[in-house]
């Protein structure tokens, strides 16, 4: 198989940046592993349980700063990149909207510390971590991914990834330094952005022009369909560790966030194929079935792995307070298998052929029977219940992507 993808220049592009994205989330697996043992002895459970609070709100930020453009503006470029005033009109939209979501997220972040205790008592360590958000969108990864231009997001990111790491070892001490951690890598995420501006703008000579405020809004519309299919799984994921962090406190957030650290490592790998695959899909949609084959059998395998070597990774890595994150990492390994099958199915075909509107459909329906079993599930059963939580609603979303996308295909058949 791959001695015929080289014959063709989509395949050499695919395989290209399959490399360069296998590399990336590799140092994404391999650069944790070295700073882990070191943290969790440092800064210890309680510290972790504090940045997994801050990340999960930061997970609502950024979804809203996404808007959804992550897909649809990856699609549209990725089916004109040769016009090179079409894919400048494109990103300076994006940019422009993206910036407006950022900073109404923050307006409504400021509003929550001020009203909520406990966004009041993590007011620092939110502010540190919403730092992020801007360089976020200075760094468009979805950019570089449409124009399949892969090599310079690996390039840019093992180098702000190598520097994050030897910053660790260098300016965090002792426990009160936690919050030294997402300001290192918000910095680290600036520092990106600004690099890859640089190359959009200089390198490439793309264009970031002034638009109206009109076509702004516009564009915002376009994805709202994505948008609150990315926005709604944040029901039953990353609210549910909020709401764990407010009755359970950070010690459970730790365990949970440590235990469910190395199914966001799968799932950062899985990506590499996702991504890959996604702009190619949006003009192939043909070449879907051997997609799902090599997303699925790797996902299947890395599920598998985590699964059977969770105590060993757990015992490894980490110091005795964690071991009961143990059991959470292997109920969220099962978890990989539906969220590969979601992404097949639903981003990389419902998504890719236009219709947002049946995955916007069945993702808040399953969001919300997540949403409905949370809250018990979390108070008599702590982190184990988010554990719990995100695998059913993550197996519904996924099954009825499935069932979707073979309902389609067989009304197509049908109606041939």
């Amino acid at each position: 198989m791959a001695r015929n993808a080289t014959k063709s220049k989509d395949g050499r592009t695919v395989l290209s940046n399959f490399g360069y994205l296998t590399l990336l989330q590799f140092a994404s697996y391999l650069f944790p592993i070295i700073t882990v043992p070191y943290l969790s002895r440092v800064i210890g459970v309680e510290g972790y349980g504090k940045i997994a609070f801050a990340s999960a709100v930061m997970v609502w930020v950024q979804t809203v700063a996404d808007w959804g453009f992550l897909l649809t503006a990856t699609r549209d470029v990725a089916k004109c990149r040769d016009n090179k005033a079409e894919v400048s009109r494109i990103f300076s939209e994006t940019f422009f909207a993206r910036c407006l979501l950022a900073i109404v997220s923050f307006i409504f972040l400021c509003l929550l510390i001020l009203i909520v205790p406990d966004f009041k008592e993590n007011a620092e360590i939110l502010f540190v971590t919403f730092l992020m958000i801007p360089g976020y969108i200075m760094f468009p990864d979805w950019f570089f991914q449409a124009i399949e231009r892969m090599r310079y997001t690996t390039i840019t990111n093992l180098l702000v990834k190598t520097i994050f790491t030897v910053a660790v070892f260098i300016f965090i001490k002792e426990k009160g330094d936690y919050i030294i951690v997402p300001l290192l890598a918000s910095l680290g995420t600036v520092a990106a952005g600004i690099i890859a501006m640089y190359l959009i703008l200089k390198k490439w000579d793309y264009s970031l022009h002034r638009v109206s405020f009109h076509s702004v809004i516009l564009a915002i519309k376009r994805s709202t369909d994505v948008f609150i299919n990315n926005l709604f799984p944040n029901l039953y994921n990353s609210l549910s560790v909020v709401l764990l962090g407010i009755y359970d406190g950070s010690v459970a957030n730790g365990i949970y966030s440590e235990g469910n650290k190395f199914v966001n490592i799968g799932q950062s790998v899985l990506g590499v194929v996702t991504r890959v695959f996604f702009p190619f899909l949006s003009r192939r949609i043909d070449k879907h079935r051997i997609y799902v084959v090599v997303y699925m059998g790797a996902t299947f395998c890395i599920a598998v792995i985590l699964f059977v070597s969770a105590p060993w990774l757990i015992d490894w890595l980490y110091t005795d307070e964690f071991a009961d994150a143990i059991p959470v990492l292997r109920i969220m390994s099962i978890s990989l298998v539906f969220v590969a099958m979601s992404t097949a199915y639903g981003t990389n075909y419902l998504i890719v052929q236009g219709h947002e509107r049946i995955l916007r459909k069945i993702t808040m329906w399953c969001s919300l029977a997540g949403f409905a079993i949370a809250y018990p599930l979390i108070i008599h059963y702590s982190y184990i219940g988010v554990a719990v939580t995100v695998t059913f609603s993550r197996m519904c979303l996924g099954i009825s992507s499935w069932l979707a996308v073979m309902k389609l295909k067989k009304n197509h058949l049908e109606n041939k």
